[in-house]
């Protein structure tokens, strides 16, 4: 463990009755938190993770048994790290859930001033619809809903959906920013089906240019979705690791969520090794170092809160 920034000062009886009498103010001396607040370098609270999806779809499926999509407004599996003592986040700053739509349902439309995307793990020929246009889902397809677009999700097929949820909540409710709200006439109606849309990123489309792009020693065939940032508060990539490839170390002040969407491999976070196969869940938490081994040729889907830490000037790497 890295040794403290800044040193507590010592204490006495004068110095802690002079702190009682501070909190009756409701203030407190900064010297006394001051090596908890100012680190030398990141001290994340949430720990490296992985979710197998072999025993959260189980879980998934009794899910939809318990409760309708009407009932539950959105079903949907929260995951939580288990270094956050029991907050429903996956990282510090970023929420995540594996959500379940069964054939038949079509949920209300709503929008929130959080952004969503959706990486989709299983079923074909699903929908969501984004402020009225409609967009096909299969597994692999990655699809956004920026900031206060209205949107519903609905499975006309006679299988199960399922997709990964990724969402800016803990972003927006930590500057008190959060609203929401249903469309008035329950559903919107629909203004386009399919088509180019900026929001949507067929999974075939994306692994050919993944699969084309140059195979870089940290990160792999790499690319990144959308021309800058993905949205606003989120980025978003795909990376495609030959057979046998190993990357060097990694890490970044931006902790990051990981989602397999095909092959089988592993990741050292850390200290520790963690094997993975298709569609399980993993992360890395800010600033640990990370390298990632596949068996077979493998694919992994990621995201992260990198776009607000440039933003404001935080970010970094190291390799």
């Amino acid at each position: 463990m890295t040794a403290p920034f800044f040193t507590k000062p010592g204490t006495n009886a004068e110095r802690e009755e002079f702190y009682r009498r501070l909190k009756t103010k409701s203030a407190a001396p900064l010297w006394e938190q001051l090596a908890d607040l100012v680190l030398a370098q990141p001290r994340p609270g949430c720990i490296p993770s992985l979710w197998r999806y072999e025993e959260m779809r189980p879980y998934l499926m009794e899910s939809g048994k318990l409760i309708t999509a009407d009932e539950a407004e959105r079903r949907v599996l929260m995951i939580a790290n288990p270094g956050l003592q029991g907050v429903p986040q996956i990282t510090q700053s970023l929420y995540a859930g594996l959500q379940l739509v069964l054939p038949g349902e079509v949920t209300a439309t709503h929008r929130h001033v959080a952004a969503a995307l959706r990486f989709v793990i299983e079923g074909n020929g699903a929908y969501t619809s984004v402020d009225g246009t409609k967009i096909t889902m299969h597994p692999g397809d990655f699809i956004l809903t920026p900031s206060w677009t209205y949107h519903d999700h609905g499975n006309l097929t006679d299988t199960p959906v399922v997709w990964l949820d990724g969402l800016d909540i803990p972003i927006v409710n930590m500057l008190d920013s959060s609203f929401a709200e249903h469309y008035p006439e329950g559903t919107k109606a629909v203004l386009q089906e399919d088509g180019d849309s900026p929001v949507s990123f067929p999974y075939a489309r994306m692994r050919g240019l993944a699969k084309g792009a140059p195979l870089d020693p940290v990160h792999g065939s790499r690319i990144h979705y959308g021309a800058e940032s993905t949205m606003p508060t989120i980025d978003a990539w795909l990376r495609l690791l030959p057979a046998g490839f190993k990357t060097k170390p990694y890490r970044s002040t931006d902790a990051t969520v990981f989602c397999v969407a095909e092959g089988r491999g592993q990741s050292r976070i850390g200290g520790e090794t963690f094997a993975w196969g298709p569609h399980d869940i993993f992360m890395v938490p800010s600033w640990v170092p990370v390298t990632h081994e596949a068996r077979d040729e493998s694919v992994l889907f990621s995201f992260s809160d990198r776009p607000i830490q440039k933003a404001v000037g935080v970010w970094r790497e190291a390799y």
